[in-house]
């Protein structure tokens, strides 16, 4: 498909902060003959950003392109192979790019966090995707690739292993560093249509709110908001764990994943996500039920509208993030830990020395759309893509291949049998 298109990659909202680091990454990664645009409204800012990319990038094209303007869309899609979109949030502005993708036969790639955005989109787009030839993956940044591609890594290390299928399965997060504006601007317009609308919240609320299946027995799955204990995960872990604050998205796209690989992680496969606040039990113990009750006032005051005109001048504006040193001092590292069928246990581990919500997000966003730009094309080298299309999750979409892209960025995406 690229060599019939006038771009292998556009990236779209490319004037936001985490579309700049993308399209950085991209300037200083990607192969020299890769074709690269950068698209906005505006193309002031655009030459702005592309002036601060560097030699690489100086004679990349701008194309502007609007959600306001269908036609514009169209026409952008129309001219690239991939197309990346950081413009959000995506309940608000992410359904025309999509279909402008489908329509005109573009993979695109995103970082949503939005379950009622994703559901639309598979409702909307799934069957005509996959009629089309088009791999449409979301949430390729921090949301949700460690959790999804983790999860993926271990099912692959047990077939190999002929070790069974997956049976209760849990992420524990290790992570320095903050949500971006982005990401806190999807939640509360998550948290405003829930409050209001009774058929979304029934959406939010489902634990497989991204399966089509509705007919398909599972096995309950666990709650997204509670405290665990660290032995129950494994034996090796002790203290207390957390509730992650992005199980109720990450969840239901591993979930998904499952569903889309016709439920091969087996019958008995349950998913939950924790997050690591210290391994001392007494002191874990505390900062789990704190961490909880944080969350719960958290969401509690997204939703009192009159403190709304506060939080927004506390809290990250989208397409705003931190210093470049503060980037730099982030980390994070998604451990995945399962046990099969035939009682062997396993660990996945995903992370890198970055930022999660931005510089690490940036990587996996701009290795996710150059995989599907390039990796499926054999004539000029790239890996075997599975051949799956529709709305898809990205362990589904590029499974092994995005694992050794990552790796080959000095992530370390990893799977260990652990001591019986």
């Amino acid at each position: 498909m690229s060599d019939a298109r006038e771009f292998d990659v556009i990236v779209f909202g490319a004037t936001g902060f985490v579309g700049e680091l993308t399209a950085r990454h991209l300037a200083q990664h990607a192969p020299d003959d890769v074709r690269i645009a950068l698209a906005g409204r505006t193309e002031a800012k655009l030459e702005q950003v592309r002036s601060r990319l560097g030699v690489r990038a100086a004679q990349w094209p701008l194309v502007i392109a609007d959600v306001d303007s269908p036609s514009s869309l169209d026409a952008m899609a129309a001219r690239t192979a991939v197309l990346c979109s950081t413009v959000g949030p995506y309940a608000q502005y992410g359904e025309a790019v999509v279909g402008a993708c489908v329509n005109a036969g573009t993979h695109y790639t995103d970082l949503t966090g939005e379950v009622l955005f994703a559901r639309r989109s598979i409702d909307k787009y799934h069957d005509q995707a996959v009629a089309g030839g088009v791999k449409i993956v979301h949430s390729c940044g921090f949301d949700s690739i460690p959790s999804d591609l983790g999860t993926w890594l271990l099912y692959d290390r047990a077939k190999t292993d002929d070790a069974g299928t997956l049976g209760p399965t849990t992420l524990v997060a290790h992570v320095k560093g903050g949500a971006s504006g982005g990401t806190i601007a999807s939640a509360i317009g998550l948290i405003d249509e829930v409050t209001t609308d009774r058929e979304a919240r029934r959406i939010a609320t489902r634990p497989h709110s991204l399966t089509t299946d509705e007919t398909q027995e599972r096995p309950k799955q666990p709650s997204d908001v509670a405290v665990v204990a660290a032995a129950e995960v494994d034996p090796s872990l002790t203290g207390s764990l957390a509730p992650f604050f992005m199980a109720p998205y990450n969840t239901r796209v591993v979930r998904r994943s499952n569903a889309l690989l016709d439920w091969a992680y087996g019958p008995d496969f349950t998913y939950r996500e924790t997050m690591s606040v210290g391994r001392n039990p007494w002191l874990s113990t505390v900062g789990s039920y704190a961490v909880l009750a944080g969350m719960g006032v958290g969401v509690a005051a997204i939703a009192a509208k009159p403190l709304r005109p506060l939080l927004d001048r506390i809290l990250p504006a989208p397409g705003s993030g931190p210093s470049e040193k503060a980037q730099a001092a982030g980390r994070f590292m998604a451990e995945v830990y399962t046990r099969t069928t035939s009682g062997r246990r396993y660990r996945s581990r995903v992370g890198a020395r970055k930022d999660p919500g931005y510089s690490g997000t940036a990587v996996m966003l701009g290795e996710a759309s150059l995989a599907l730009a390039l990796d499926g094309d054999s004539a000029r080298g790239g890996a075997p893509l599975p051949d799956r299309h529709g709305v898809l999750t990205p362990a589904v979409a590029l499974d092994g291949v995005l694992a050794d892209r990552l790796r080959a960025q000095g992530f370390v995406v990893e799977v260990t049998e652990l001591d019986q």
